[in-house]
């Protein structure tokens, strides 16, 4: 799954520019498993690659409490094959399962996935997988990065007989392991002794327990495996050992058939009480598979999103103000699982807090800001304009759970309109200038990022002179990237509507590409004074 594209202009110039050189000259290539030179070398290399990792495994026996981080990280590493202009057509086509990160050296995000894959190589070397982990300079292969349809660093592929489908899971080496265990058959672990489920509980966190004992919970135990396979997020645990069920679940009440999910958070163990059925079995590993409090982080933004949880509070706040707020905000999710999802954004994080903020007019907010949106009408957010206490953002939630918060509509702060040709509109005064006004209303809509606004705005300007004393008419504008109103529905600018008395709920646009004069033609035909002779000649 691609993160992030490459950057423009310099390193878009960069690229062209390898891209060019690369027809010109030989290049190097280097790596510490790649596989170079003729059709015997990606046997050949793969195999000195087991004999390296069998050495490493010999030397870990022999003295594992001496095994660095450096050490550890280095053999992970090596689990991964580098991929080249030589060896990646072989390799893809020739294992059933290939997973290749295609990643650039400058890009930071490249940097911080890299070890968390390696880590996920490991892990899945570990459970007996067949999957080949593999990663390629998009940059110094950039030809073979673009037959693989590499088109952002980092981009995650998996190949499956030789046919690519994107990465959708997380972006910790766990997740990276669940999603391609399930993607290549392995929906659940099974575990049946309590040694093996020791061994598990050191590497994994979180996972979803499901407890079949005898050959009547058949039935359930299908069920499970069939929710494990619609899920790519969760790890799923079977076992028919209620020793290892308690291990896992040390609040298991029962011996026979149960089902629980098993997270880091404060709200640990969450047993299910539904009936074993696949559907019902995801709806709540759903509702209930977020923490609490969700702090949302660049690697867990589309989880979050795509979440089934469609109304989401997001609190802005300052590590040291939401650390104060934190335990309020637990209690507070605790009342509203299911209904609504709490999400925590560091106010100080540009690249996440503020698209949001900007939505609410709000970007140089430095106190904490409590916000909603409603995923399943992406036009409907709200805001809590009082005082962010505990009390105040729960009032605030249960709201919102029952359907009585107001939406929230951004407005300037209400100007002063003395002697002005042309009226400034805003959010707040929309109502009142506007829909409930006794006269005629032209509005411009504009934004300051308009290209063709400025010219328009003289245009309407020049109306505004020439129709000076004409009775019940008003010219009127409204900065749209600042102002909102649920009336107000403009895809487009520059727009300019005509509001006529008695039918403002049905306004009438003109043509933007008139000229001035066929303008006041058309506003003379549309409002047809009749104490007035018509004055359409500017």
């Amino acid at each position: 799954m691609s993160m992030k594209p490459k950057p423009n202009s310099k390193f878009s110039n960069l690229f062209t520019f390898l891209v060019l050189l690369s027809f010109l000259i030989v290049v190097v290539r280097c790596s510490d498993v790649a596989v170079e030179g003729n059709e015997a070398g990606s046997e050949g290399d793969l195999d000195d690659l087991e004999q390296l990792l069998a050495v490493d495994e010999q030397l870990q026996e022999e003295r594992p409490e001496q095994q660095s981080e450096a050490e550890t990280v280095s053999k992970a590493q090596r689990i991964v094959v580098e991929l080249n202009g030589d060896n990646t057509k072989r390799l893809i086509d020739g294992n059933e399962y290939v997973m290749v990160l295609g990643y650039a050296p400058w890009c930071a995000r490249s940097a911080e996935l890299m070890p968390r894959f390696a880590e996920a190589a490991t892990g899945l070397k570990e459970f007996g997988s067949s999957v080949l982990m593999a990663k390629i300079d998009g940059e110094r292969y950039s030809k073979v990065a673009s037959q693989l349809e590499i088109k952002g660093f980092p981009t995650l592929l998996l190949f499956v007989n030789g046919s690519s489908q994107p990465y959708t899971g997380g972006f910790n080496s766990e997740e990276i392991v669940i999603w391609v265990q399930k993607k290549t058959g392995v929906r659940t672990i099974k575990l049946d002794t309590v040694d093996k489920a020791s061994g598990f509980m050191k590497k994994h966190h979180t996972f979803i327990l499901g407890l079949f004992e005898n050959s009547e919970a058949s039935s359930g135990c299908d069920e499970f495996v069939k929710a494990a396979s619609l899920d790519n997020e969760i790890q799923f645990v079977e076992t028919s050992s209620s020793d290892v069920a308690k291990l896992l679940f040390p609040e298991l009440k029962t011996n026979n058939v149960f089902v629980g999910l098993v997270k880091t958070e404060a709200e640990r163990y969450t047993a299910y009480d539904g009936p074993c059925q696949a559907e019902k079995i995801l709806e709540f590993l759903n509702s209930n598979k977020f923490p609490l409090v969700t702090k949302l982080t660049e690697s867990n933004t589309v989880r979050v999103y795509s979440s089934p949880v469609k109304l989401q509070v997001m609190v802005f706040s300052k590590t040291d103000d939401f650390e104060n707020l934190a335990q309020s905000l637990e209690d507070i999710a605790r009342k509203f699982i299911s209904k609504l999802m709490l999400i925590y954004i560091d106010i100080s994080n540009e690249n996440l807090a503020m698209p949001f903020l900007t939505l609410f007019g709000i970007e140089d907010a430095k106190k904490t800001i409590v916000a909603a949106f409603d995923n399943n009408n992406l036009k409907s957010k709200f805001l809590l304009e009082s005082d962010p206490s505990p009390s105040n953002i729960e009032e605030f939630c249960s709201g919102l759970a029952h359907g009585t918060v107001s939406p929230y509509y951004k407005s300037e702060p209400i100007p002063e309109n003395q002697n002005s040709s042309v009226v400034a509109v805003v959010g707040r005064t929309f109502d009142e200038l506007v829909l409930k006004s006794q006269e005629n209303v032209i509005l411009e809509v504009h934004t300051p990022w308009c290209v063709n606004c400025e010219a328009l705005s003289k245009q309407v300007e020049k109306l505004s002179k020439h129709f000076k004393g004409f009775e019940n008419l008003v010219f009127a504008r409204i900065d749209a990237s600042a102002n909102e109103h649920p009336k107000l529905e403009v895809d487009d600018y520059p727009t300019i509507l005509l509001y006529k008395t008695g039918e403002k709920e049905n306004p009438l646009k003109l043509s933007t590409k008139s000229s001035a004069k066929e303008m006041a033609v058309f506003i003379n035909g549309e409002l047809k004074p009749k104490d007035h002779s018509t004055k359409d000649e500017l």
